[in-house]
């Protein structure tokens, strides 16, 4: 006698197909990587008397993540050493004291790209130059930096289609971070800003690739960057202000501020949109995930025109759309070699 088919239980929640999933991760990412870029200009430009200073911003995001981040930390590393405990190995799974789930050479190397070097140098970024800037600099400068270390690090190859795409971004980049340094001269320190995003940039691309290459899991990867972060980061900030050499407004600024920076900037941008983020790395690859940022750069730039009344003037709207175009045309190109 045959069973009768299966049929499904009432109220239970039907299993997204890794592809949802992963389109679901990049509308996320692309929403929160927005309002990254609005906020962190909104806290950090001169002209708007900010509470807080960029090194501060980053002290406050890293307290916000950590707060989340490092329990959970603690946690799936007492997991991997219970497994490994009944598997009869030795019980070592982990580092960082048992808060990073992942060795500690891998804890080092994308903590120091992905959780330290970028927040340091995407927050100053802002300081000096513009959210339009920030735009075509920080996510749209990603496909470019990331296909270029997938060659060595990944063995990746780059088609033609694929390199025209790459040089519409670097066209785009050039009419951005070129105008800024052709007003150096004239005592504009926007170049300083431009400069900054890009080298956040390369920071960001170097650790996609790792994650790549090391296949992590969303969770453990942005736990590891948050961790190491932390230990290293917040302990020399603490010392410095209390030495007196930098000067620190985080313990003295509005409450409100403060907690607005962990929210946004600690649980929105680490936490959230770093678990989304390397959801898409593990759906699409890095340089296909990176690519579809595409709106990010073109979304930012008017939420700033309009939130922020900063101006769109003819190099910025040009770049915007050489980024933009570029980044369409690599998602079109990989996808049709995919298919």
């Amino acid at each position: 006698m045959s069973l009768p088919p299966a049929t499904a239980v009432p109220g239970a929640m039907p299993r997204l197909s890794p592809k949802v999933v992963g389109l679901l991760a990049a509308l996320v990412t692309v929403l929160i990587w927005t309002g990254f870029i609005v906020v962190a200009r909104a806290s950090a430009d001169p002209s708007r008397a900010p509470t807080l200073g960029p090194l501060d911003i980053v002290f406050a995001r890293l307290l916000g993540a950590a707060a989340i981040l490092l329990p959970m930390g603690w946690w799936l590393t007492r997991v991997q050493r219970l497994r490994q405990q009944e598997a009869g190995q030795v019980a070592d799974a982990g580092s960082m004291w048992g808060f990073s789930p992942l060795p500690l050479r891998t804890t080092v190397l994308t903590g120091l790209f992905g959780g330290l070097l970028y927040g340091v140098l995407a927050y100053s970024g802002f300081v000096y130059a513009p959210a339009a800037h920030g735009s075509v600099l920080l996510p749209g400068s990603l496909p470019l930096w990331t296909a270029l270390l997938s060659i060595p690090l990944l063995g990746d190859r780059i088609t033609r289609t694929r390199a025209l795409g790459l040089l519409c971004i670097v066209a785009g980049d050039l009419l951005v971070g070129g105008g800024s340094l052709l007003h150096a001269l004239n005592g504009s320190g926007i170049w300083r800003g431009d400069l900054l995003f890009i080298a956040a940039s390369v920071a960001w691309s170097v650790y996609s690739v790792l994650v790549r290459k090391h296949a992590l899991q969303a969770v453990y990867a942005t736990t590891a960057i948050t961790v190491f972060a932390f230990f290293v980061y917040v302990p020399l900030y603490c010392i410095l202000v209390w030495a007196g050499v930098l000067q620190g407004l985080f313990f003295t600024a509005p409450l409100h501020d403060v907690v607005l920076q962990m929210l946004m900037q600690g649980v929105g941008s680490v936490v959230v949109s770093g678990i989304t983020f390397n959801m898409m790395i593990r759906t699409y690859g890095p340089v296909r995930s990176t690519m579809l940022t595409a709106v990010v750069p073109g979304l930012s730039a008017l939420s700033a025109a309009v939130l922020l009344g900063e101006p769109l003037p003819w190099n910025v709207l040009c770049g915007l759309t050489l980024v933009t175009m570029g980044i369409v045309f690599g998602v079109h190109q990989a996808g049709a070699k995919k298919a």
